[in-house]
């Protein structure tokens, strides 16, 4: 048994039964105990691999669209450039650092905030990033407003977490984490169906024929940030890349999943000791955020906008002052990052901007996009 197992278990016994939203909470950031709060966990050694530590190509081409979304918003000076879970700081040092040689005057501009909850990774990204003197925040809504925004969120959304519902022949009942009889793990149940528990459904789950049986996730969390990231870019104006690993079903049926070692774990089991995430719904997240008040554009599979901010190219420079091996390593890069076998199309891109604000990089045929529908 963990120690965020015997926390776990000492709050079902005193409160009952958690949702899910609250087990994942604990599991990935409990102060004491929580999967991100006590160790890094990236990289080969750890327990899996972001596209930002496969290849310096992926942060200096994000680096290029932000710099890209800054000319076209007139290069205001100064203006703020937020990362929401930044890891160890590897996206955005290849970002500036790039962005540096090809465009010192973005970086000049550049105010750097970081949105991040980890003490682990907060030392991890200030080893990376002390020369762009990086502010840390909590939550979005400590970085401070006023500032034209350019924000990325790079494998991010998926680790919010999420409520659980299921439908039963009685009606929607909300997927719970209890104790088995012998208190010695956890295991899901279900609570009472039926009742208020149906409202907490958007309209369009509601309307949609489910087969009773299923499991959905309800992405609140995730959904909350996005509008507000419409609201601060209609009222600052600016953009946002999301990338992550996603859909757009209309139903967003279970995809909670722990991943340990690089490889697949149960879900309740050692919790505090396996990354927890979900296929982050592109749908929800573009609603929300036009009900802040910016426009959506997108998903676009990731190896799509790669390809449109000059990948190959990239790859092709980096290729001439390789050696043999290193040559290989940048294929092998190219082709993780970029082809629907590896990461090209489960990985996807959403941007948003302010109302008024162009249309960024790679999403031009997205403009009329349903995500814009009203």
């Amino acid at each position: 048994m963990t120690p965020l197992f015997r926390h776990l278990a000492r709050r079902i016994q005193h409160q009952g039964p958690l949702t899910v939203a609250d087990f994942m909470a604990e599991a990935l950031g409990n102060p004491k105990h929580g999967y991100y709060m006590t160790a890094d966990r990236f990289g080969a050694a750890g327990d899996f691999v972001t596209a930002p530590e496969i290849s310096q190509m992926f942060g200096e081409l994000i680096g290029l669209w932000c710099a890209d979304c800054w000319d076209r918003l007139g290069r205001p000076a100064p203006f703020a450039l937020v990362e929401l879970g930044p890891g160890r700081g590897t996206l955005m040092a290849d970002a500036l650092r790039a962005m540096s040689g090809l465009l010192p005057d973005f970086t000049a501009a550049a105010r750097l905030h970081l949105v991040e909850t980890s003490p682990v990774l907060r030392r991890r990204q200030h080893e990376a990033l002390t020369r762009w003197q990086p502010l840390w925040h909590d939550h979005l809504a400590g970085v401070p407003e006023g500032l034209p925004l350019l924000l990325v969120a790079n494998e991010f959304f998926d680790a919010l977490p999420v409520r659980q519902f299921q439908l039963t022949e009685q009606g929607w009942a909300e997927r719970m984490v209890g104790l088995a009889p012998d208190g010695k793990a956890l295991r899901f149940a279900l609570g009472s169906p039926g009742g208020l528990t149906s409202l907490m459904l958007p309209p369009r789950l509601r309307a949609a024929a489910i087969a009773p049986g299923t499991v959905i996730d309800l992405a609140a969390a995730g959904q909350s940030v996005a509008l507000e990231l419409g609201r601060r870019l209609k009222a600052d104006r600016g953009a946002a890349l999301i990338i992550d690993y996603g859909h757009t079903a209309l139903v967003p049926t279970d995809t909670l999943q722990a991943v340990r070692r690089h490889k697949p774990v149960p879900v309740l089991d050692n919790p505090g000791e396996a990354d927890l995430t979900t296929h982050v719904d592109f749908t929800a997240l573009a609603e929300a955020a036009r009900r802040g008040g910016a426009l959506a554009h997108g998903p676009v599979g990731q190896g799509d906008l790669l390809r449109a901010l000059g990948i190959e190219t990239r790859a092709a420079t980096l290729r001439r002052a390789a050696t043999p091996e290193q040559s290989q390593d940048i294929d092998a890069a190219l082709n993780r990052l970029t082809t629907p076998e590896d990461m090209g199309t489960l990985f996807k891109a959403l941007a948003m901007t302010g109302p008024d604000g162009p249309v960024p990089a790679g999403f031009a045929d997205t403009r009329d996009s349903p995500s814009n529908a009203k």
